[in-house]
């Protein structure tokens, strides 16, 4: 069951020369719009497999009794998390299935293991993140800082800011600024807005984690095994884990030597940033299929309607009509440590990368503008 009439893509559509300006996102989105079906079956099957396969990872973490293999399939459940965190975010898109409602269902069940409140998430991902997408002062995520703004932060946050940007920082990074700050029980400072459905979303997850904690209590007791090894194995590896493989995809998917940022709203319009500032980070063994899709990241922020089971199509035909204008990136440990070292700090006015003394690092990033 699809949620509009599916159309073959033209076939007179040419591709965009390198140096033109791209097209608005209304036109490069018709081009995938016949990506964007949706199936009610298919999306039900993917949840059902991987919560499966999650509370069976869990449940290893209590029967096997082994502790390095505890610690391996605590990990593992994390990497779960968060293939079932991808599930909720189409969800969240109202991309996963075509039935609005529905949608809202699976997705907040899907959030439940990361803890992630699903009406908190729509708003700072879909309207703020999506909507003024590598934004200063509006995209919050990962968001550089300019050389003046870092000289002007306290000792104690620079230092934060270095943990953040060394490489080994994403976990930090996501499970304080973005779960603690912005979704779990915000304050008024980082959620100025409230809703009722804000709480209940919070007091849902809450629930799921006493749940999950007092299971694994149990089940410490029941058979008669140390509860700080359950606990630690069971449930604080797979949510660490999870904050360090989320905060890890979205670092990747909007920091790049050839990724700008944008601080004025009216070159940011003029930029199409929908394509200018996302990256299409690739696997060797179809690593990506792994983890839903998710790097096929363009197609994403085209339309966000694609769901994750179409999206590798989508991209594919972006970057058949958009040459070497897609950031197209072979993922590597290497590339990515570099790409670490190299982006500390953004020089908004001239469009580069620098390190924290404000040292250029990478080649300032050519943006066409389209007119105004």
């Amino acid at each position: 069951m699809t949620n509009h009439q599916s159309t073959a893509p033209s076939l007179d559509i040419q591709p965009i020369p390198v140096g033109l300006p791209i097209p608005n996102r209304k036109i490069i989105r018709g081009w995938i719009e016949p990506f964007a079906e949706k199936e009610t079956a298919k999306a039900i099957l993917l949840l059902a497999i991987d919560i499966l396969i999650w509370l069976t990872l869990i449940a290893g973490t209590v029967f096997i009794e082994n502790l390095l293999v505890k610690i391996i399939l605590g990990n593992v459940a994390g990497f779960w998390i968060g293939r079932l965190f991808i599930l909720g975010h189409d969800a969240c898109h109202q991309s996963y299935t075509p039935h609005r409602e529905l949608n809202k269902i699976l997705g907040r069940i899907a959030f439940l293991p990361s803890l992630t409140p699903y009406s908190l998430w729509e708003v700072g991902h879909n309207v703020v993140h999506h909507g003024q997408t590598n934004l200063k002062g509006f995209d919050f995520v990962w968001a550089p800082a300019s050389l003046a703004e870092f000289q002007a932060m306290p000792v104690w946050r620079q230092n934060l800011e270095r943990i953040y940007r060394s490489g080994w920082g994403p976990v930090v990074y996501y499970m304080l600024e973005i779960w603690w700050n912005k979704m779990y029980f915000p304050n008024s400072k980082n959620m100025p807005s409230t809703r009722k459905v804000f709480l209940k979303d919070n007091l849902l997850v809450s629930a799921f984690w006493i749940l999950w904690i007092g299971v694994l209590l149990y089940a410490a007791f029941a058979t008669s095994q140390s509860v700080l090894v359950l606990w630690i194995c069971g449930f604080v590896i797979p949510f660490v884990f999870w904050n360090g493989m989320i905060g890890w995809v979205v670092y990747v998917h909007h920091t790049h030597p050839s990724v700008s940022w944008y601080d004025n709203k009216s070159e940011w319009l003029r930029a199409q940033p929908f394509v200018s500032t996302t990256v299409h980070l690739t696997f060797k063994y179809h690593f990506g299929v792994l983890m839903h899709h998710i790097m096929e990241h363009t197609a994403h922020h085209v339309d966000m309607g694609v769901p994750l089971y179409k999206l590798a199509s989508a991209q594919n035909k972006l970057e058949e009509l958009l040459p070497e204008r897609i950031i197209k990136q072979a993922f590597s440990w290497s590339w990515y440590f570099e790409t670490a070292k190299l982006c500390k700090l953004y020089d908004y006015k001239n469009k580069l990368w620098t390190d924290f003394q404000g040292n250029k690092t990478a080649a300032s990033i050519q943006v066409v503008l389209s007119p105004q």
